[in-house]
C-alpha cells in the first residue's frame, strides 16, 4: 500500500518538513512513502470560471493535476499544515480550490480511486488549539469532497521551530502508528 505525505507549508526545511520527516519514517514500516511539498508544484490560482462544473476539466493545465496524480497513485494521504493566519497556506488554498474538477460537488466530476483514507497534522506557535481544530476541520472538508475517508488528525500547539517538532517525535509516531 502507498502513503503520500504532503508538506502543506512552503518552507521546506522547518518545523513542518521535520514533522513530515518523522510521520514518513514511521509510515515507512507499513506502507511505501512518497513525500511531497506544496512548493514542488507550480498551482495557479483558480479563475473562477466555472469550467470544470460542466466539462469536469479544468481551464489551467499546471501542478495540480501533477500533484492530483500523486493522490490518485496512494492510498493513504497525510495532510501536514501549518497556521498560517487561522488556517492552511495559501499555496495548500489554491491546490484545494483548483481541485473542484474532482468534487462531489456537481456533474460531472473526475473521481479518485475509490477507498482512500486521508489524515492531517496541524500545527501552530502559539498555545491555544483553535487555530489547529481550524486546519483539521478545512483538510477535513477538503478530503470530503474528493469522497477521501477522513480518519483523523491530531493539533500540535507551540510548534514554531524544527526542534519544537522534534520533541513531539513520540507523539506523532503514536499517531501514525493509527493510520
Amino acid at each position: 500500500m502507498n502513503a503520500l505525505v504532503i508538506n502543506c507549508s512552503p518552507v521546506r526545511n522547518g518545523a513542518t518538513a521535520e514533522i513530515v520527516r518523522i510521520a514518513a519514517e514511521q509510515l515507512a514500516e507499513r506502507y511505501t512513502v512518497k513525500t511531497v511539498c506544496i512548493d514542488d508544484y507550480q498551482i495557479g490560482f483558480c479563475k473562477g470560471c466555472r469550467r470544470c462544473h460542466t466539462t469536469a476539466e479544468c481551464a489551467q493545465q499546471d501542478g495540480a493535476d501533477e500533484l492530483m496524480e500523486e493522490f490518485s497513485r496512494a492510498d493513504v494521504i497525510l495532510a501536514v499544515s501549518p497556521s498560517y493566519w487561522a488556517d492552511v497556506p495559501g499555496q495548500f488554498k489554491a491546490f484545494i480550490d483548483r481541485c473542484t474538477p474532482w468534487s462531489n460537488t456537481h456533474e460531472p466530476h473526475k473521481a479518485l480511486p475509490a477507498g482512500k483514507k486521508g489524515y492531517a497534522i496541524a500545527l501552530r506557535t502559539g498555545p491555544g488549539m483553535k487555530e489547529c481544530e481550524k486546519i483539521l476541520g478545512t483538510v477535513a472538508h477538503f478530503y470530503g469532497h474528493l469522497e477521501i475517508a477522513y480518519g483523523g488528525g491530531i493539533g500540535l500547539c507551540s510548534v514554531e521551530f524544527k526542534e519544537a517538532a522534534t520533541v513531539r517525535k513520540e507523539e506523532i509516531e503514536a499517531f501514525c502508528r493509527t493510520i
